[in-house]
């Protein structure tokens, strides 16, 4: 058995990111707890992967946003949906779809750590997880469209 000591190296909790006033902020301590993402990202590399997440997640649904305020709606919290827990399903979804997109890219980006045969096989574990971090995001951004999740053509 071995023990593997992970380091800890926040050094202060980064702030609240907001982006377009219609998607809600996102606050990347939860994405650190909610992702179980450790102490061996940095904050200024956490951040970095929230914003790049948050940028995808909105380009993906920028049809969707603008639609909504074309019906004079000003943020996604105002848009009818389901609540649990006294939150939109929808603004969950969205969260989820920002808080996996970025996970996913940080553990696409730690790949190149350890280049032993370990470390490879490790990182192809790894890949299957961003796999279904991918998905997972692909879901939530499709729940809030009010699609399905699968696509078929018949040949």
């Amino acid at each position: 058995m071995t023990f593997i000591s992970v380091a800890q190296t926040q050094t202060e909790t980064p702030a609240v990111i907001s982006s377009h006033p219609f998607w809600p902020s996102i606050d990347p301590e939860k994405v650190r707890d909610a992702q179980r993402i450790d102490g061996t990202v940095t904050d200024s590399r956490l951040v970095h992967a929230v914003v790049s997440a948050m940028a995808s997640v909105n380009a993906d649904l920028k049809p969707f946003r603008q639609e909504q305020q074309a019906a004079g709606i000003n943020t996604l919290a105002d848009v009818e949906a389901e609540t649990i827990n006294e939150e939109s399903v929808l603004v969950f979804s969205y969260r989820r779809a920002v808080y996996a997109t970025a996970h996913a890219n940080l553990i696409e980006r730690y790949r190149n750590f350890d280049s032993t045969a370990e470390g490879n096989k490790q990182a192809d574990q790894q890949d299957l997880t961003a796999d279904d971090l991918y998905r997972d995001a692909r879901f939530a951004i499709r729940d809030i469209l009010g699609v399905t999740h699968i696509t078929v053509e018949l040949i």
